[in-house]
């Protein structure tokens, strides 16, 4: 038998998760993990300028998450239901998770904002989730930035004061139920002094389900399905990417998001890289075998998660354990709001 979900598990003391973000973005702390020796530096997040060299490019995720979660009502009933939008998968239909997902059977309608949007549940799917369809009038965004709410998740128990820390500062293209939390710790005058070096930077599309935080139920980790994600490479992004490989520079991502994102694209020809878009349910375990992505940053994950797993399979599982057993020690913060590492 293969790697098992045990083999990515550790002890993470509750305080260690990250509530509330930094006052300043960049000041986070970066564990520098080297994967070829297992070496380990502790600096700054703005210290991530001296891991790049002229030439290399910068991959960022530049999706922008939707204020996802709505409050709303079976006008028959009187009955309050939570809806978590998750994606967007045609017109007007939406892949939700609904709470509780009992009262929302097949043909049952919600009203949110006293009407102003509609929704009738179309389909069930697996792990409670709802095919809705919504009916509004006017332009649907602007409906749910004035009724949704920004969905933090669910280790995050306290009040964001600034929605806007929720979102990178190169958010975009709308459509994540969920930040590409390794992009909260630049700030527009750090990206400049990357540009400023010599660094490409590169933007890519994943918008992130909340798949991404569902721990792994199985025992045997070939067994898990993952949730899928749309993705979207520009042609100009990939001109950009395909100019700084053939130069000899490197490709460094920022996030699990910009890794699943360009190894899907690579997977799927064979090495290079094409301007593409889709939806990817690619699951990245040791043994992978990486075709594009030279090194990257991310946040600390999940103990037993496919996240972790990715970077295991980048990093090697001893070395990643060890630098997330270095992370407690050091009282690094967790998660979404929490400190970052490098790995080259």
């Amino acid at each position: 038998m293969g790697l098992t979900t045990e083999d990515f598990d550790f002890i993470l003391p509750d305080e260690l998760i990250a509530q509330i973000p930094l006052k300043n973005r960049e000041t986070s702390r970066l564990l520098i993990l080297d994967h070829h020796t297992g070496e380990m530096e502790d600096r700054h997040f703005y210290d991530i300028v001296e891991e790049l060299n002229p030439g290399d490019a910068l991959v960022m995720n530049n999706t922008r998450v939707l204020p996802a979660r709505l409050y709303g009502e079976k006008p028959d009933t009187g009955g309050h239901l939570e809806v978590l939008l998750l994606n967007n998968r045609q017109g007007n239909e939406w892949e939700t998770l609904i709470k509780p997902a009992k009262r929302a059977k097949v043909g049952t309608i919600i009203s949110f904002g006293d009407g102003r949007l509609k929704a009738e549940v179309k389909k069930e799917l697996e792990h409670g989730g709802r095919m809705i369809e919504f009916q509004y009038e006017g332009v649907f965004l602007e409906i749910l930035e004035s009724l949704g709410e920004m969905p933090l998740p669910p280790y995050i128990k306290e009040r964001l004061e600034d929605p806007d820390r929720y979102q990178t500062v190169y958010a975009k293209e709308n459509g994540s139920a969920a930040a590409p939390t390794a992009g909260l710790h630049f700030t527009t005058e750090l990206l400049e002094k990357i540009q400023e070096k010599g660094v490409k930077l590169v933007y890519l599309t994943l918008h992130v389900g909340l798949g991404t935080f569902r721990p792994v139920s199985v025992e045997n980790i070939e067994e898990h399905t993952m949730h899928s994600e749309f993705y979207k490479l520009t042609q100009e992004a990939a001109d950009q990417l395909n100019a700084v490989k053939k130069n000899g520079g490197k490709i460094v991502a920022v996030g699990t998001t910009s890794i699943r994102t360009l190894e899907t694209i690579g997977t799927k020809f064979e090495g290079e890289i094409q301007a593409d878009s889709g939806w990817t349910d690619i699951f990245i375990t040791p043994g992978y075998n990486f075709k594009i992505v030279d090194a990257f940053s991310t946040n600390f994950h999940l103990p037993k998660s496919t996240l972790v797993m990715l970077v295991s399979a980048f990093a090697g599982r001893d070395n990643t354990l060890a630098a997330y057993a270095h992370a407690v020690e050091e009282r690094y913060r967790f998660f979404s709001f929490g400190d970052a590492m490098f790995v080259k």
